[in-house]
């Protein structure tokens, strides 16, 4: 069977079996979105770095271990893994999560853009920095919840078992996250292009 049409499972069952390679797909189809939700947490590329080694090092270990019962559920699980480490990284820091833009590496240029005129692209790039502004004034919880369902692509029961919280609580943060975006907005009259 070809490794890309294997399920998480199927791949996950074969690498505890001994095909090393079987880990390497894993990690290829969803080290993207891991470390771009550990990022959006440490805005530091170096710490986000090791935060990713080491979520795939206790990954592997558990698999080894045979500690794993996720089913065909890798993505959640490894990204619980990658939040709990960056929780125990803030503590250890004595400081909260903080998301920020930063230099370096930028959400928006994960996301899918359709080609536009040199005068469009302005317009949007300055609308996307306005949304990371506004992204950044919004309480932790809910910046944490924006971040998972539009970032890291997880559905409101894999961001509400991740952070620990019930669904409802869950969508209740996103929720309030978009009232006090919109807020923003409107108090600082931005406008937000339309495709």
């Amino acid at each position: 069977m070809q490794k890309q049409s294997m399920t998480d499972r199927d791949l996950v069952q074969a690498f505890h079996g001994g095909n090393e390679h079987a880990f390497a797909e894993l990690l290829s189809r969803h080290k993207s979105k891991v470390f771009t939700s550990i990022y959006m947490f440490t805005k530091d590329r170096f710490i986000a770095e090791d935060i990713f080694q080491e979520t795939f090092i206790k990954a592997v270990n558990k698999i080894k271990a045979g500690l794993y019962n996720e089913e065909d559920k890798f993505l959640p699980w490894v990204q619980r893994i990658a939040h709990n480490l960056c929780i125990d990284y803030y503590r250890r820091a004595k400081r909260m999560p903080k998301v920020t833009t930063s230099d370096g590496f930028d959400i928006f240029s994960v996301l899918p853009m359709v080609e536009y005129d040199a005068q469009t692209k302005i317009i949007k790039s300055e609308e996307h920095q306005h949304v990371r502004d506004l992204l950044e004034r919004l309480p932790s919880e809910q910046k944490e919840v924006v971040i998972l369902r539009h970032y890291a692509d997880m559905s409101f029961k894999e961001i509400a078992d991740l952070t620990g919280v019930s669904i409802n609580t869950a969508l209740g943060r996103m929720r309030y996250a978009l009232i006090n975006m919109r807020r923003m907005m409107t108090d600082n009259k931005v406008a937000v292009l339309k495709n």
